[in-house]
């Protein structure tokens, strides 16, 4: 997916209200969503549930035609990294690992939220790489404070991950959010400490750690949205919308 610009904008207080509501919102639908993701549910009853929910609130989901993506939600299973379009013929099965990832528009300001969850029983390595990416976005936010730097975000996921013995994915970033869906800046989830632009209260952020158990490299399949690991190993993805303030990050996309 795409950046419309480079420039960080900073929201206002009141635009960071929209925001924290339409992200608490978007977290209660993915919330709602993964409850029912088990063995033997395709992918596509989860779409359909998905838009379900968001009508009923009156609500726009973000994906949805987004450059022609055709879903509300991107479902990616097991290699599958990110983009993964919901099918009727995709049936979850024990010992998957699914990504839920979704975004809503909400009085003019976009919020982005992903999870990764275990279907049934789930082998230790699977169990493992989920906490990593878990484990490297909370680093992440941590390091999301006025007067640091956008490499001290990227490096502390970096970090997190390596210590773990995974990948991190390179081809695909975080970034900025608000009135567009992906704003500037792109947020790659490695990099030096000190480096990148200076961080600032008021910036809204879409942080979102992809993480291989094998190698970094990944491929494009034939829809030309699904991207799945070049080696065929498990991918997992977590994501947050956050906001910088001048008391530390807070999550917004949080039920």
């Amino acid at each position: 997916m795409h950046y419309e610009h480079d420039r960080i904008e900073v929201k206002s207080r009141s635009e960071i209200e929209i925001m924290r509501v339409g992200g608490k919102i978007l977290r209660e639908i993915i919330e709602n969503v993964c409850s029912v993701a088990a063995p033997g549910i395709s992918t596509w009853e989860l779409e359909t549930l998905a838009r379900k929910l968001f009508r009923e609130r009156k609500l726009q989901p973000s994906f949805l035609g987004y450059k022609g993506f055709p879903a509300a939600l991107c479902t990616s299973i097991n290699e599958e990294i990110v983009h993964g379009i919901p099918s009727a013929r995709r049936i979850l099965k024990s010992g998957d690992i699914l990504k839920i990832d979704a975004g809503l528009l909400y009085r003019g300001f976009h919020t982005d939220c992903a999870v990764t969850i275990p279907i049934g029983d789930v082998n230790s390595e699977s169990l493992g790489l989920m906490q990593a990416t878990r484990d490297s976005l909370n680093a992440g936010i941590a390091r999301a404070c006025p007067g640091n730097r956008l490499g001290d975000v990227s490096h502390a996921i970096q970090e997190v991950v390596q210590s773990h013995g995974f990948s991190v994915v390179r081809d695909y970033t975080g970034h900025g959010i608000g009135r567009k869906l992906h704003e500037g800046p792109q947020i790659p989830n490695y990099g030096r400490e000190d480096s990148g632009p200076r961080l600032k209260t008021g910036m809204a952020l879409a942080l979102e750690p992809m993480v291989n158990a094998g190698g970094h490299e990944t491929r494009l399949l034939d829809d030309e949205w699904t991207v799945i690991t070049a080696d065929g190993r498990r991918s997992a993805h977590f994501e947050h919308t956050i906001v910088i303030t001048d008391n530390g990050p807070q999550i917004l996309t949080v039920a």
